[in-house]
C-alpha cells in the first residue's frame, strides 16, 4: 500500500500540465457567522461608548460637587475665622480699654487700628457673598476657589495680626504695672 502511495505522488508530481477543474467551494456558514459577530460586536462597541460618556458626565458631575463642598469648607473657615476675630477683638478691646494703664490719648489710636481689622473683615464678608452669589465675571468654580482660599489666608492672618495687637498692648499694660509698682515703692536705704 505504501509502495502505491508513492507511486501515484510519484507520476503525480512529473506530470507538468497537470491542472484542477472547477470553482472552489465556500462555506457560507462561515461568512453569515462572521457577518453576526461583527454585528454583535458593533452593538457593544455602541453601548461600551453610551457607557462611556455616561461616566465621563458622572465624573464631571463629582467634580463639580466636589468643588461646591471644597468652596462651602473655605467659606465655613472663613466665616468662622470672622466670627473668631470679631470675639477677640470685642474681649480684648473692652479689657484693653478698660485698663488703668492706657492713657486717654492712646484710647482713640487702639480703637482705630482693632476697628479697621473689623472692617477689612466685614468687606471680605462682603465680597464673598458677591463672589458666591452672582456669577462674578463667569468665573469657573477652580477660579472661584482660588479667590476664596486667598480670603481664607486673609482671615488668618487677620487672626494672627489679631493676636499680635493684643500681646503688643498686653505687654504695654503689664510694662506700666511694673513701671508703677517701681515708682511707688518705698525706698529704704
Amino acid at each position: 500500500m505504501k509502495k502505491f502511495v508513492l507511486l501515484v505522488a510519484l507520476a503525480l508530481a512529473c506530470i507538468p500540465n497537470l491542472k484542477a477543474q472547477g470553482m472552489p467551494v465556500y462555506d457560507n456558514t462561515n461568512f453569515l457567522a462572521l457577518g453576526q459577530q461583527l454585528f454583535e460586536s458593533a452593538k457593544q462597541t455602541s453601548e461600551l461608548l453610551k457607557t462611556v460618556k455616561f461616566l465621563k458626565e458622572q465624573k464631571e458631575r463629582i467634580e463639580e460637587v466636589s468643588s461646591i463642598v471644597k468652596q462651602l469648607k473655605t467659606v465655613r473657615e472663613i466665616i468662622e475665622n470672622n466670627q473668631r476675630l470679631y470675639e477677640t477683638v470685642q474681649e480684648d478691646l473692652r479689657e484693653i480699654l478698660n485698663s488703668p494703664y492706657i492713657r486717654t490719648d492712646e484710647v482713640d489710636r487702639i480703637s482705630e487700628s482693632f476697628n479697621s481689622l473689623i472692617e477689612n473683615a466685614l468687606e471680605d464678608l462682603g465680597f464673598m457673598q458677591d463672589l458666591l452669589t452672582s456669577n462674578y465675571l463667569n468665573m469657573t468654580d477652580a477660579e472661584r476657589l482660588e479667590i476664596l482660599e486667598t480670603q481664607r489666608l486673609r482671615s488668618r492672618e487677620m487672626i494672627h495680626e489679631i493676636a499680635l495687637k493684643k500681646k503688643r498692648y498686653a505687654t504695654i499694660i503689664e510694662f506700666r504695672k511694673i513701671k508703677e509698682a517701681i515708682d511707688t515703692r518705698e525706698t529704704r536705704y
